[in-house]
């Protein structure tokens, strides 16, 4: 994928947001903790649309690992970036994340600022993304970095009017996410509720562990779920029948 071709990878990225299922996200820094040769072979097998890189802290050299996932795969490569030192102008696109559920400016603009101008230059694809934090049931690394509360998981009117207030200001999709390591995933009411009330495409993830639960995220009204940890762990969970 030519980088240097925006208006074909923009096409590409952001309609397998719209209409794929599944997106596997890879954690730069548990490479050689996880079979990532098994995970990228599975999340091919299982039909997966894109593979996120990041996380909420990240230690290792993004370039290359970044390079290194290309190498081993066609699908497109997007950043999942938990803080502006997460970019690399070798991936296919990012989801340039705003915390919209927390009132921390960092996370909200800061970030963004900090990383904006190598962002344009690089000329991949950009996805403006309203990131809303959900309980899930335990504290995470992604409400302890950002110094934010989740919203509780029985307050859908908050989630929905947050997602709201997103596609209002102009972004592209609204991501529920329940964090990394949750004990449950976004409420199955929730997603139904917030994707009534808005237009852009919605991305779940955090705490789904199996198959039926990505199911169930999809009926329930997501357009692409998000499997981490769980594929992580198990890296056949995906090709089980």
């Amino acid at each position: 994928m030519d980088r240097h071709e925006p208006n074909i990878v923009m096409a590409l990225v952001y309609d397998k947001i719209c209409h794929g299922s599944l997106a596997i996200l890879i954690d730069p820094d548990k490479e050689g903790r996880v079979d990532l040769d098994k995970i990228i072979e599975n999340a091919e097998k299982s039909g997966a649309s894109l593979l996120f890189v990041g996380g909420s802290l990240v230690n290792s050299p993004l370039h290359e690992f970044v390079e290194r996932v290309k190498r081993m795969t066609s699908l497109p490569v997007v950043l999942f970036p938990g803080n502006a030192m997460q970019f690399s102008p070798n991936a296919d696109g990012i989801l340039f994340l705003s915390l919209i559920s927390g009132r921390n400016p960092e996370f909200l603009i800061g970030q963004h600022v900090n990383v904006a101008a190598m962002v344009k230059q690089s000329n991949i694809e950009v996805i403006p993304t309203g990131y809303i934090l959900v309980d899930g049931g335990t504290p995470t690394s992604v409400q302890y970095m950002s110094q934010t509360m989740p919203i509780p998981s029985n307050k859908h009117e908050i989630a929905v009017s947050t997602a709201v207030a997103g596609e209002l200001l102009g972004l592209k999709a609204i991501y529920l996410e329940a964090g990394s390591g949750a004990l449950n995933p976004v409420p199955l009411k929730m997603i139904e509720k917030v994707k009534e009330n808005i237009s852009i495409p919605l991305i779940v993830g955090g705490g789904i562990k199996t198959p039926q639960q990505v199911n169930d995220a999809l009926s329930a009204g997501a357009n692409l779920v998000v499997v981490g940890n769980a594929l992580e762990e198990n890296p056949l969970l995906l090709t089980r029948s």
